[in-house]
This record gives C-alpha cells, structure tokens and sequence, in this order.
C-alpha cells in the first residue's frame, strides 16, 4: 500500500476550492448535490483506509482476537510508520465511530421527540405552536412530513412573507433536504478536512429552498424580507440536521442572492472558469481517493490472505 493509503485521508483539501466557490457560481440544487457527493465519498474513503491501518496497529496489540500472522513484519510493511501510525489509527477510528453514532443518536431522538409533541395535533402539514419563542423548521419522517412554527414567528411576519416562509419549509421537505445536511455532517465528523464542504452545503441548501420559495410565491423580494425578518428574531432548529428559514449560512448573503436575478440552472460550470477548475479538482480528488482506498483494500486483502495459515 505505501503512503497510498494516507492519500484519502488529505485528498479532501482538494475540495476547499469548490466548497467556497459553489455557492458564488453554481445553481444552489447543482451545488448541493455536488458538494454532498463529494463529501460522502471521500469521508468513506478515509474512514475505509483509516480501518485498514487500525488493522495493522491492533494486531500487534497483546492479547488481541486477530490472527498473529497479521502482525508479521511482511504485513507491517506494507503500512508506513507502523508502529506509530497503526496505534495512532486505533483511537482515531474509535472517535470517529462514537462520534457519528452521537450525530444519529441526537438526529433520531430530536426526530422523535418533535413528533411526540405534535401527536396531539390535527394531522395537517403545518403544526402551529402557541409559543412566545420565534423559530420555523421542517420536520421530516413520522406519519407525514411537517413544517413547525410558532406564533412568535408568524406574528413578526406580513401575509406574503408568511406564504414565504411557509413555501420555504416546505421546498426543505420536497427535497429532503436533512438527508444532504446529515451526510454532511457525518461526513465532517469521520474527517475534519470536509468541514468546509458541510458548512457549504448547509448554507446552499438554504439558497435552494430560497429559490424555490421564490417561484412558488413568484415575488423574490418577500422571500428576501422574510429571511431578514427571522434571522432577526428566531432561533435555530433544533438540530443542524433539520433545515429552518433564518439559518444557518449568512443571511445577507441569501438576501442579496435573493434580490437579484435568479440563478442559472447549470448541470455543470464551464471548464475554464474558476469555478470549472474547482469541480473538475474536486472531482479528480474524489477519484483519486476512491482509487486510492481501493488499491489499498486489495492489497491488504491479499496480504493478510497470504499471511494467514489455512
């Protein structure tokens, strides 16, 4: 394997330049989409070469359950630095394992508990709470998807903005928006160089609902007001994994994108721009990291198969 198996574990820099351009140059769906596969793949990847390392490092361990041919210096070699980085690779798995297993946890507790509350409600597809506090999310899975907000927020808003918000939440859900938020999030927590792509994706991923409230409503300047109103007042979802209007990303941003003319739709941007060459790297990073995981999958497979007695 050599130092090909690290490769995965820093191919991810690659992707910084399409994390902060995207949002400037690609449509917010284009964005999110690339960005988020980009994300899940590389985080799979490093997590993969990271757990063939580990292998290496336990099984020179005393009293470990592995084959003890696995810790033979034929085996040992094919890692570089073993004796320091296959160690090293044992709690860094471990965190990133309990870690993601957290992220899930709270995801499907917060899930959970939002439904419980609202199961004495009428079954429609807006829960309006009774409540002195500002805040508008989606929620997504149980009987039926649900856009909860409270009477705070909607008294802070006029009717048109109200339909803003109200067809904002709802571009979240049709979209299934927490999906991308969640890979993301994972995928930043299995490798920190990709926290750049989850901030991204979390702010284009409000640009996409933007737009798209913007022509259900047809009148980009409510949208706009809308965000700048709840951004104001409201608080934030009650996880990063579910989507609200007023965060997160930078809401003059979005309000600037929103009073100007919509974004083109673009299935990929030109190639000699700067916004092109930031794809086409992310994307030959992705490449390489996926091949490079492989190779280094196989060619453990293999050593450790000759270096196992039958």
């Amino acid at each position: 394997m050599g130092v090909f198996v690290f490769l995965p574990l820093v191919l991810p820099l690659t992707a910084w330049p399409i994390a902060r351009l995207a949002a400037q140059h690609l449509h917010p769906r284009t964005a999110t989409g690339l960005l988020t596969v980009v994300a899940a793949v590389m985080a799979l990847c490093s997590t993969l070469c990271l757990a063939l390392v580990m292998v290496v490092g336990t099984a020179q361990l005393p009293g470990n359950p592995l084959p003890d041919a696995w810790s033979d210096p034929e085996v040992r070699a094919a890692v570089p630095y073993d004796e320091i980085v296959g160690k090293a690779a044992i709690p860094a798995l471990c965190l990133v394992v309990a870690a993601s297993v957290r992220a899930l946890w709270r995801h499907g507790r917060v899930r959970r508990r939002a439904h419980r509350a609202l199961a004495g409600l009428p079954g429609t597809g807006v829960a309006v709470l009774p409540d002195d506090v500002p805040y508008a999310y989606a929620l997504p899975g149980g009987r039926r998807d649900r856009v909860v907000v409270s009477t705070a927020l909607l008294d802070c808003l006029e009717p048109g903005e109200r339909r803003a918000l109200f067809a904002h939440e709802r571009a979240h859900l049709a979209a299934r928006h927490h999906r991308f938020l969640l890979a993301v999030r994972l995928a930043a927590l299995a490798n920190p160089f990709l926290r750049p792509l989850r901030t991204a994706v979390s702010f284009t991923a409000e640009r996409w609902a933007d737009e798209t409230a913007a022509r259900a409503v047809g009148d980009r300047r409510a949208v706009a007001t809308a965000i700048g109103k709840a951004a104001l007042v409201s608080r934030d979802a009650p996880v990063p994994t579910l989507a609200g209007l007023a965060a997160p990303g930078p809401v003059p941003r979005r309000v600037a994108a929103l009073l100007g003319p919509a974004p083109a739709v673009r299935t990929w941007p030109p190639v000699f721009t700067s916004a092109g060459l930031a794809a086409w790297a992310a994307a030959a990073g992705t490449a390489v990291s996926a091949m490079s995981s492989a190779n280094a999958a196989v060619t453990m497979f293999l050593i450790l198969r000759a270096a196992t007695p039958f």
